[in-house]
């Protein structure tokens, strides 16, 4: 198997370009097109983490955090993101880390975290806006049906929990073909009038080359025209945290402790009590802190996130219970996606769960 196979599955899921503008997700070490028997998947890349992947003959690393994250100037080995490389270079051990791409991403890290929890009718807690793109071409009307399904075949007309949407309209198109032309109806120098029908949908940015690759494929006209608008719609299918109900609301203490045991937290840190009882919870994994008010927005009783600071927890004034269940808690289970995700497309293919990579922050 190689590497690029793996990534492409993952990538699938979770585009780099869904990735933060301060993020490094990607290829951190080694070949795409290395061939290799089994993958060491891991939250975080460590020296321990590397010698347990050279000691299962993994060769390749798949973490969520990358561990070339700042600048690196030089690779002498003085920290401990320069031993990581060496080490792993000198093993030929390649390392893929899908990062903020898959907090991003709908059935991505979020959406899991929230699921987990119980919660239902699960939505992204702050969609994304700009990245929505509408596609109009004009095709002769015998040949809009197998356009259609190709360009939702690429991933076009997805709206919420609908696919396959679109907008059509018959008129009239008119072309006069030159003397280099190659007409597919009408002759060369005569104006031509056709049937067609105008096509509408929409698609997601990340997608823009697939579209047009597929619109070129099935459109029968040598020169096809076709116009793309950027749209200011939020994007429902990607964005930070996520919000979702109980079906019935829970007391905030039996609340948390649900989260404890959920999460395997061995503590975690909480606002004052509201008094009230917690229906609709918000979820961010990792440092969620800036989508606080995002959450108390969406009248949320809850919002679990971590890495908060002391007067954050002043924030909610009472009107929303804030939890900080710890940053690898909130996270691990990017492993367990990582891991459906590749085992569902290569069901003998050998995949391990890292036992180095333990929690860095420690508890008396």
């Amino acid at each position: 198997m190689k590497i690029k196979e793996i990534i492409a599955v993952i990538e699938e899921l979770a585009p780099v370009s869904y990735q933060e503008s301060y993020d490094n997700t990607g290829m951190q070490i080694g070949n795409p097109d290395k061939e290799i028997n089994s993958v060491l998947l891991t939250l975080d890349v460590t020296e321990k983490v590397v010698s347990e992947a050279i000691g299962k003959k993994a060769g390749l690393i798949i973490s969520h955090h990358p561990v070339i994250f700042g600048q690196i100037n030089k690779i002498s080995g003085h920290t401990v993101a320069e031993r990581i490389i060496i080490k792993a270079i000198k093993n030929d051990i390649a390392i893929y880390s899908c990062h903020t791409n898959l907090d991003s991403t709908w059935n991505g890290l979020n959406i899991k975290l929230a699921e987990k929890l119980g919660l239902t009718d699960v939505k992204i807690l702050k969609p994304v806006t700009g990245t929505l793109k509408k596609i109009v071409t004009f095709v002769p009307t015998e040949y809009a049906e197998k356009l259609r399904i190709a360009l939702f075949n690429a991933g076009a007309g997805q709206i919420g929990n609908y696919d396959s949407c679109s907008y059509n309209i018959e008129g009239k198109g008119t072309y006069k073909a030159g003397e280099n032309t190659t007409p597919f109806i009408g002759k060369k120098g005569e104006l031509h009038t056709e049937p067609e029908i105008r096509i509408e949908t929409i698609f997601p940015l990340h997608l823009k080359n697939n579209i047009l690759a597929a619109l070129i494929a099935n459109h029968p006209y040598e020169e096809v025209a076709y116009d793309i608008y950027s749209l200011d719609n939020s994007f429902n299918r990607q964005g930070i945290g996520a919000i979702g109900s109980f079906q019935d609301a829970i007391d905030e203490r039996i609340f948390l402790s649900q989260i404890k045991h959920t999460l395997n937290c061995k503590f975690i840190k909480y606002s004052a009590l509201t008094g009230k009882k917690i229906k609709k919870v918000a979820v961010c994994g990792g440092s969620g802190s800036s989508l606080i008010s995002d959450a108390l927005a969406l009248n949320a009783d809850a919002f679990i996130t971590a890495d908060l600071k002391y007067h954050q927890f002043q924030e909610p004034e009472n009107k929303m219970l804030l939890v900080d269940a710890g940053h690898f808690e909130t996270e691990y289970h990017a492993l367990e996606i990582f891991y459906e995700l590749i085992i569902k497309k290569f069901p003998t293919f050998a995949l391990y769960f890292s036992k180095a990579n333990i929690n860095p922050v420690n508890y008396l």
